[in-house]
């Protein structure tokens, strides 16, 4: 969904700005964060506040939650730290209206992908249990200069409607753990839980498991029965 004048818009990494322009057309005004000092000065020079307001910090250790309620996230986000900074995204869900970014190919593909096929793994699960995804289009080599040795997608991000409750820590440790040993069965990666009280065959192994099947073993974990 296009941008509006009154939307909280927040841009990770917009570099030099080439987003940042498009986005400006249509937003009014948005706040950036870039990790780059020089980039900084340069964006803060460019688009003197309030149209912009500069944030020269790192993102992956970024507090979004200064940010008020209903901010919508975009970027195009350095491929090389994208995982470990969806991941610090994740624990925001709760304070977004929705995220659209660029990525490479592959982590959109992992983001959106279902159980018991190769690309199912601790990221799926930790964002398909806060968010509804999905990959928007496909962007070839050839529409960067350089043309990179991969391909990218975008992707779109929203807070799931009615969310599970459950402890994020807790989840977060059982997939970091499960999904760690992912050759070895459930009653392995997990030892300390009781699948037979949940229904859950111990013979599957993580990668066999729907987001909801994590939800409730987390679940059980913060009611002390594992």
């Amino acid at each position: 969904m296009a941008p509006f004048p009154d939307d909280f818009i927040v841009e990770i990494g917009p570099g030099e700005g080439a987003l940042t322009r498009h986005l400006l057309e249509k937003a009014g005004r948005l706040e950036a964060i870039e990790v780059d000092r020089d980039l900084a000065s340069q964006l803060a020079s460019e688009f003197p506040p309030p149209r912009v307001t500069v944030h020269c910090a790192d993102v992956l250790e970024y507090d979004f939650g200064r940010f008020p309620e209903g901010m919508r996230l975009v970027g195009n986000l350095p491929y090389n730290i994208s995982t470990p900074l969806l991941f610090h995204l994740a624990r925001f869900a709760d304070r977004v209206r929705d995220m659209h970014f660029m990525l490479q190919l592959e982590v959109v593909d992992r983001m959106v992908a279902s159980p018991s096929t190769p690309e199912y793994g601790r990221l799926s699960v930790a964002l398909q249990t806060r968010f509804r995804m999905k990959k928007l289009f496909r962007i070839g080599p050839g529409a960067f200069r350089p043309a990179p040795k991969v391909d990218s997608a975008v992707v779109r991000l929203e807070p799931l409607a009615e969310r599970p409750r459950f402890d994020e820590a807790a989840l977060d440790d059982i997939l970091r753990r499960a999904f760690s040993a992912r050759r070895k069965t459930l009653r392995n990666a997990l030892r300390e839980v009781d699948f037979a009280a949940l229904g859950i065959d111990p013979g599957l192994r993580p990668e066999n498991l729907a987001p909801r099947d994590y939800v409730r073993i987390a679940q059980m974990s913060r009611r002390g029965k594992i």
